[in-house]
């Protein structure tokens, strides 16, 4: 049952806090394999695995749940970020209690994304997303430095606000349809399309679920929050945790329950290009490595609202592609930066220069992400954007259409320089007898890098099939 993928990790969890000798030791093997199982089961087409689970633990939640070809391609990039972010944590969480800790708040935030991926009802999709939310905070602040702190305080005051404002979103639409489900209020929409109270629950809905995605002008936190992190949890934070929290729901919101009215494209697409260019424009003129990486994030994300702000089957199929893309090569390129923090012990990348003969496998990795997210052929990234590119000029939006290649051009441009600073400009003679970094880093970072490159060379063959399974979500 799609249950199994919320009790899991919980119940592991309670397992895990047993007093029990050794089970400490049990913890990082146990996390890795429910997360290596996760992406397995994903790719398993058991329609019997994956139908809907109505009035699951009747009485207290009475939710929903349920896994369609969307819901799969996040559940295996949860699987795969979460992964990644547990090798990671064996360099920079040294001590074993801390180390226990920090997987048992991983447990948690992928138990609330497996969730929030499901959910098909609004209510529950609030509850998930809360728990996520809950777990970033302790992530975030999990090495209880300035730095860290203030970023959960920025993350946990903006995620505030979005909570107001979804909870006053929903308290309208119950209101209304008298159904926290997404169809049912689906059809109440289309019924009162012009109410007054319907459009401020859709506007409060969306401008909360453009906080948590950290899409411009709500990107206040998320610089900040991304390099203020410890390393291990701005790789899940940039690779999964705003996509699920922010730009997921939003895909499953509109898609599910709001529809694509004019004005709703109108606001989604604007809101997209804005984040594409000035993302990339402020990634240009970032000296910090994560910092750089952050405003790329922005840029990025804005690439998956367009693709839903097109309204089509091949534009929202994009959309998906890139989220798979976006957490695998921003996750990679997180790892690359969290590599060369822990053996420079800085993130200044005007100060750097040369590590490419040091550092060969982060330097060969760095390339390969940052040419994924520059869309260039035939790595993956290149496919999803492509695919958003001619969704937006075949529906009619040939502007934005023009903004989006315009976009990539941009981040070809910053990560040029990137590379160039860090690993082939001129050796600085301060770092000239720094190591690769250990395997705990270079084993995922390569990983993603063969993943990157396969996903690329294999898009051909696999995406009609991919953009087919679209058709039965959008109704195209």
């Amino acid at each position: 049952m799609c249950a199994s993928l919320i009790l899991i990790p919980f119940i592991s969890v309670l397992i895990l806090n047993l007093p029990i000798k050794g089970m400490k030791r049990l913890a990082f093997g146990l996390a890795a394999l429910l997360f290596l199982l996760q992406m397995v089961a994903v790719l398993i087409p058991d329609a019997a695995f994956w139908k809907i689970n109505h009035s699951f633990c009747a009485g207290i939640f009475n939710f929903e749940l349920g896994a369609d070809i969307l819901s799969k391609v996040v559940l295996f990039c949860i699987g795969m970020v979460s992964l990644v972010t547990l090798f990671s944590a064996l360099t920079f969480v040294k001590d074993s209690d801390e180390k226990f800790n920090f997987i048992n708040i991983l447990l948690i935030a992928v138990c609330g994304m497996n969730a929030v991926a499901m959910a098909k009802d609004i209510f529950s999709l609030y509850v998930f997303l809360e728990v996520v939310a809950v777990s970033s905070f302790i992530l975030i602040a999990f090495n209880r430095d300035m730095p860290g702190l203030e970023g959960a305080f920025k993350y946990i005051v903006l995620s505030g606000v979005a909570t107001v404002l979804m909870i006053a979103g929903i308290a309208l639409l119950v209101l209304i349809a008298g159904s926290t489900n997404f169809s049912l209020i689906h059809y109440m929409l289309i019924a009162q399309n012009k109410s007054l109270i319907v459009s401020l629950a859709i506007g409060l809905f969306i401008v909360a679920l453009f906080i948590k995605s950290g899409l411009m002008p709500f990107h206040g936190w998320l610089p900040d929050v991304y390099t203020s992190a410890p390393a291990p949890a701005s790789v899940l934070l940039a690779g999964i945790i705003t996509k699920v929290a922010g730009v997921y729901a939003l895909i499953r919101i509109v898609v599910s329950m709001l529809g694509f009215s004019a004005s709703i494209q109108s606001i989604l697409l604007f809101v997209g290009a804005v984040s594409v260019i000035l993302g990339a424009l402020a990634a240009l003129t970032q000296s910090d490595f994560k910092r750089m990486l952050s405003y790329s994030s922005i840029s990025q994300v804005g690439y998956i609202i367009l693709g839903l702000g097109s309204g089509s089957v091949l534009g929202i199929a994009g959309a998906a592609f890139h989220i798979f893309n976006h957490a695998s090569f921003k996750s990679l390129l997180f790892i690359n930066s969290a590599a060369v923090e822990s053996r420079l012990g800085s993130r200044d990348i005007d100060k750097m220069g040369g590590l490419a003969k040091q550092m060969p496998l982060t330097s060969l990795t760095s390339v390969i992400g940052s040419l994924s997210c520059a869309g260039i052929p035939p790595l993956a990234g290149f496919w999803s954007k492509l695919m958003i590119i001619i969704a937006l000029w075949l529906v009619g939006f040939k502007g934005y259409a023009v903004i989006a290649v315009l976009g990539s051009i941009l981040t070809l441009a910053y990560f040029l320089t990137l590379q160039r600073k860090v690993f082939f400009g001129k050796p600085s003679d301060e770092f000239k007898d720094i190591k690769e970094a250990g395997f705990s880093l270079m084993f995922p970072a390569i990983a993603l890098a063969v993943l990157i490159v396969a996903a690329g060379l294999l898009a051909p063959w696999l995406l009609k099939g991919f953009i087919l399974g679209f058709v039965p979500i959008i109704g195209g």
